[in-house]
Parts: structure tokens; C-alpha cells; sequence
């Protein structure tokens, strides 16, 4: 009876261990986001699409918003959905504003509000998805 109970053990460890690792090598890559230049600079998507950001006033301590200005000159293209999230890289998760979707104003210009809480480090991460596919991925960075 233990030659069954310990052959059992076997099984489902090597079963654990298998299974384990496979879905280790199977894992994702990380989302890799290009660092944008300074507010204001086109920033490329496609031969036919770029975008410029800024803010609505320098960063500082409280709520700013950020402005991403799309242009595109295919008039046959589909309509960008941008997601931004917004936190502290050295402070990983503490004051991190999850994802939001930039909403568009009456010029359909998108905007999203950072809440910048404390002083350091800021990163605003933007990613552009057309047709349900994430198609850009950019970072913004800046020190308060």
C-alpha cells in the first residue's frame, strides 16, 4: 500500500513540475513602451499616424492633464481607443492610477487627468489600440 501512496506522490509532483515549468517558458514578454520625447515633438505610430501630448500646465503637486492630440492622414482609418495609466516607478503600486481610458474633448482631443500625490519620479504610460489591438506603446516621464 505505501509503494502506491508514494508512486502517487510521484506522479502528481512530476505532473506539478511539468505543468509548472511549461506555463513559466509559455508566459507573456513585458510590455515594452518606447520613452516619448518632450511635450509638444511628434511622436510616430504609423506612416500615416502621430501624435503630440502636453500638459495643461507644468507638472506639478495636484491634478494635471494630459492632452494627446491624434493626426492621421488616412481619412479611411478606424478611431484610436487610448488607454493611459499613470504612477510612481519607484514606488511601484502605491500610488499607481490603474488603467484609464483618455476621453475626448469637443476638438477630439484625449485627455486623462494624473493625480500627482507626492514629490519624485512620475511616469504616465499611454498604449493605442486600434481595432482591438494595442498598436503603440508609449511613456512619459517626468520628476516633480
Amino acid at each position: 500500500m505505501s509503494h502506491i501512496k508514494l508512486l502517487t506522490v510521484l506522479v502528481i509532483t512530476a505532473a506539478v513540475l511539468v505543468f509548472g515549468i511549461g506555463s513559466a517558458l509559455s508566459a507573456p514578454a513585458e510590455e515594452t513602451y518606447v520613452l516619448l520625447p518632450g511635450a509638444g515633438d511628434k511622436c510616430p505610430i504609423d506612416k500615416d499616424t502621430y501624435f503630440t501630448y502636453g500638459f495643461d500646465k507644468n507638472p506639478q503637486l495636484g491634478i494635471i492633464i494630459l492632452k494627446v492630440v491624434v493626426t492621421n492622414n488616412n481619412p479611411l482609418d478606424s478611431e484610436l481607443t487610448i488607454i493611459g495609466d499613470s504612477g510612481m516607478p519607484s514606488m511601484p503600486g502605491h500610488h499607481d492610477s490603474g488603467d484609464v481610458t483618455l476621453k475626448r474633448n469637443k476638438k477630439g482631443d484625449y485627455l486623462m487627468p494624473v493625480d500627482v500625490v507626492m514629490p519624485g519620479d512620475w511616469e504616465v504610460r499611454l498604449k493605442f489600440i486600434k481595432e482591438n489591438k494595442v498598436i503603440y506603446r508609449g511613456s512619459i516621464r517626468f520628476d516633480i
